[in-house]
This record gives C-alpha cells, sequence and structure tokens, in this order.
C-alpha cells in the first residue's frame, strides 16, 4: 500500500455510502437539546423551592455559610475534583471578583504541598456530589486538624463530606439531562447555581459597588465601560469656553483651536449657561455673524454629565437622543465645568466599540 492510497480508499467508501436523511438528523438534535434544557431547568426550580426561606433546611444551612465566610478573616477555599472541581474554579473566580477573597486548591495538589495554602482564619468550601469523594480526604483532615470551617456542596446529605462540614448545602435530587444519568449535567448546573448565590449574597452583605467592580476589572472592554469620566475627560486649558457676549467670531476661533466641534458658554461665576455645537452656527450663517452674540445661537439646556459618572453611562446619555451628541461637557457640584468628554475618547479607551 502507498503513502497516499488509504486516504483516496476511505475517500471512496465514503462516496459509496448513502446519505442520511438531514431532517431526522437535525430535529433528533434539537429535541436532545431542548430535553437537556428542560432537565436543567426542572433541576433549577427544584433547586430555588428547596432554598426557600431562612426556615428551611438548605435556607439555614445558605443562611450558615454566608455568616460563617463574613466572620472569617481569611479566603475562601474552594476545592474539588473532576467536574466539580471545574464548577469549584467558577465559583471561586466569582467570588474573587465580587469582593470575596478566594483561591482555588486543586485536592491532589494539595496532598503534594499545597495543604501549606490553607490556613487558620479561612473557610474552605468543599465540591463533591457524593460526599465521598477520597482525593478530598486529606484536604478534610488538614482543615480539621487547624479549626478550618468547612462548607460543602453535595447531594447527599448523609454523607461523610455533609456530615464533617459546618454548613451543608444539599442540593435537592434531580435527574440529570443525560439520558444513562451518569454524566454530570443537572447537578453541575445546580452546583453552580449554588456558588453564583452565594456571590451574589455576599456582594449584597459587603456593600460592594460598581466602583470596586471595576477596580478589579480594569482590563478589556469591561474595564473601559467601568473607568468614569473623570478618567478619561480633557481639562484645564484644554477647555472650549466662552461668555454669553462673546461674538461668534471669536467663538469660532476657540472652537477652532479647541476642535472638540463645541463651545460651552459660562456666566460671570463660571456657571455653564449654555452651548454652542457645529450645528448651531451652521444654523446661524443667515446672521451678521460679525454683530451676532453667544447668547444669540447658543443651547441654553446643554446636556451634561459628571467627573465621578461611568464611561458606560457618558456613551448611554450621547446615544440615547434624537439626534446623537459627540462632546459632553462634566460640571462640578457647582455647576462650573471642569472637564470635556468627546466620543473619540470614548473609542480609544474601548468603552464604544
Amino acid at each position: 500500500m502507498t503513502g497516499t492510497a488509504l486516504p483516496r480508499d476511505i475517500g471512496r467508501a465514503l462516496e459509496a455510502m448513502p446519505m442520511a436523511d438531514a431532517q431526522p438528523l437535525a430535529d433528533g438534535r434539537l429535541a436532545a437539546a431542548r430535553a437537556t434544557i428542560a432537565a436543567e431547568s426542572e433541576g433549577l426550580r427544584v433547586l430555588a423551592a428547596a432554598l426557600g426561606d431562612s426556615g428551611s433546611a438548605l435556607g439555614r444551612a445558605f443562611d450558615r455559610a454566608c455568616a460563617t465566610i463574613m466572620a472569617a478573616g481569611g479566603r475562601v477555599v474552594v476545592s474539588g475534583i473532576g467536574k466539580s472541581g471545574h464548577i469549584g474554579r467558577k465559583i471561586q473566580a466569582t467570588l474573587a471578583s465580587t469582593g470575596t477573597p478566594s483561591l482555588f486548591v486543586h485536592p491532589a495538589e494539595a496532598s503534594h504541598g499545597d495543604l501549606g495554602m490553607i490556613a487558620t482564619g479561612d473557610v474552605l468550601l468543599m465540591l463533591s456530589q457524593s460526599g465521598e469523594t477520597a482525593e478530598l480526604a486529606d484536604v478534610l483532615a488538614h482543615a480539621h486538624h487547624h479549626g478550618i470551617p468547612v462548607l460543602s456542596i453535595t447531594g447527599t446529605a448523609d454523607s461523610t463530606l455533609a456530615r464533617a462540614s459546618t454548613a451543608a448545602l444539599v442540593m435537592p435530587a434531580a435527574a440529570e439531562a443525560c439520558p444513562m444519568g451518569l454524566a454530570p449535567t443537572t447537578s453541575t448546573l445546580m452546583q453552580l447555581a449554588i456558588g453564583d448565590a452565594l456571590a451574589i449574597a455576599l456582594l449584597h452583605e459587603r456593600g460592594f459597588t460598581v466602583d470596586a467592580f471595576g477596580a478589579f476589572h480594569p482590563g478589556g472592554r469591561l474595564g473601559a465601560r467601568l473607568r468614569s469620566v473623570a478618567s478619561l475627560m480633557h481639562t484645564g486649558a484644554a477647555l472650549p469656553l466662552g461668555t454669553p457676549d462673546d461674538l461668534l467670531p471669536d467663538v469660532i476661533l476657540e472652537m477652532t483651536r479647541k476642535a472638540f466641534g463645541c463651545i460651552g458658554i459660562v456666566d460671570e461665576t463660571g456657571r455653564l449657561v449654555g452651548l454652542i455645537t457645529d450645528a448651531d452656527l451652521r444654523r446661524a450663517l443667515d446672521r451678521d455673524l460679525r454683530h451676532t452674540r453667544a447668547r444669540d445661537v447658543m443651547n441654553h439646556s446643554p446636556v451634561t454629565t459628571t467627573p465621578d459618572a461611568l464611561a458606560r453611562e457618558a456613551l448611554l446619555t450621547m446615544n440615547v437622543r434624537s439626534k446623537p451628541i459627540t462632546s459632553l461637557f462634566a460640571l462640578a457640584p457647582s455647576g462650573r465645568p471642569v472637564g470635556i468628554l468627546h466620543l473619540h475618547d470614548l473609542l480609544r479607551a474601548g468603552v464604544a466599540a
């Protein structure tokens, strides 16, 4: 056999195979997809019902878990193996990004030195559907030896892990989406939902703010949208400003020098009282520009923002209008302009992409 004979033979064999009807295949795939989503949705419904309120078993355990984390001075150390480990990593990442210091420790690595990452003051959050995962034994023993509280997300109330936990978040029984009942599907989604619920409950209790979230997400488009107007705006001598008595030739000169396509009009106290844009100047071309003053053509109710507003809010302010605008003055509480933000600044920062 030559090096090229096998591919040709395979090609001829494939060509000779009868083609399956594409429509029944597609229908079967979509039916499987719908059944999967239905099964997992039912799991979440059952979970929400079991969580109930603080009087339910799961509700009491959830409340105890939150209180334990809030009382701890250290981090939440998440651990699990297999599919539960993958879910645990996501829960840990969500906790960290929403104000709860946390890390993930793989149980196998823990048995080879990483137990040193789990210290007094920490809280251990362990994931195991059966609650009998052998690889968690060393981590559990370490926690008990050092008096570290153990929280668990499990599907078995009388398991070793649940009995050893300060608070065991025992998920209610729900059918896996896998038709054989073998591949973790519904159960892992329920684990993830409980983890998200913990993170968001702690977020509320800590009073975690948008500013804090932005500080934890400085990179990428999300980070850009969470930047403040103050971090992007132009200030000082860059501001295009004039007075109501300025003649239009002076207004045009100032607008040309500053190149924002507009000029802010301020009164004798420095408060912004009007705005002139390129469009306003075009509408004034039928006037005698040499004798027309800023007050005669300015917009007396300009749209503005504040330095502490989010960049994404400024973008919405620019766009949610019948006629989108390209520049915003940022005003101090006194009404004085302290900065100007142009749409190009938002584009460069990745806010408007």
